[in-house]
């Protein structure tokens, strides 16, 4: 993809959307916009992250993959924020796999790049602490709602999360990823989406989901997703999405 005027004067990513224009504008020469498809890895789990990504729509999971191959979601990340946190808190080597779950495009840049522009700008260093002190939030709020929470009221959460990041009430999912990312059986899955559609809170066809009540969905979410929401106004100033239908 080329990189148009309209990209550069209007970044769609909220992190870069938010830099003064000098520290923006030294970062603009660095950024490449790329198509992220589905599935696509990232970065894996103990290799070395070369590119950092600020996701434009695309969503992307932050997983942790066990030995025996299973999987959970520990954060999700899309154009609220960045993928490749490690970079810029003195190493580039993590324990997740950052996987593309919802494919559409970003800006990359160079990693080394990066740590050099967030070590020289402090303004560049409080907007991406900020950012990671969210995550911190989204993680530790998740841990402890797969834990503690029903699944489908995790579920509602979960989506209603995807939801606010592409700014729509419908997208493309299916139960076997939605499974990998709660970390759950897909049938469980099926029984909860089930308890929502018979609800009439969403509707569930050929890997699309279509919420129907937003609602009836947040009032059947767990209190995580308002806190962690709430956390990522507090710190990064970012008012709730006009989610289009």
């Amino acid at each position: 993809m080329s990189l148009n005027t309209n990209t550069l004067d209007k970044p769609a990513n909220k992190l870069l959307a938010k830099l003064p224009a000098s520290d923006y504008e030294r970062l603009v020469p660095h950024l490449k916009l790329v198509s992220l498809s589905n599935r696509q890895i990232l970065h894996e789990a103990g290799e070395a992250i070369a590119q950092v990504y600020f996701p434009n729509k695309a969503v992307v999971s932050i997983i942790t993959i066990m030995e025996d191959g299973s999987t959970v979601e520990a954060g999700l990340v899309s154009n609220e924020g960045m993928v490749g946190i490690p970079v810029i808190l003195g190493d580039n080597i993590t324990t997740t796999t950052a996987l593309v779950q919802i494919p559409d495009s970003a800006m990359k840049m160079d990693a080394d790049i990066l740590t050099s522009e967030f070590n020289r700008s402090t303004a560049l260093q409080s907007l991406l602490l900020r950012y990671v002190q969210g995550i911190y939030t989204q993680i530790a709020q998740g841990s402890a709602c797969n834990r503690l929470h029903k699944l489908e009221r995790r579920l509602a959460r979960w989506l209603l999360t995807v939801s606010d990041r592409l700014e729509s009430e419908e997208f493309p999912i299916t139960q076997e990823f939605i499974a990998q990312m709660l970390g759950v059986r897909r049938a469980g899955v099926t029984e909860a989406a089930n308890i929502l559609s018979d609800a009439g809170i969403i509707t569930y066809h050929r890997g699309h989901i279509n919420i129907l009540n937003r609602e009836a969905l947040e009032k059947t979410s767990c209190e995580c997703y308002q806190i962690i929401e709430d956390e990522y106004v507090r710190l990064l100033g970012n008012k709730p999405n006009k989610r289009k239908k």
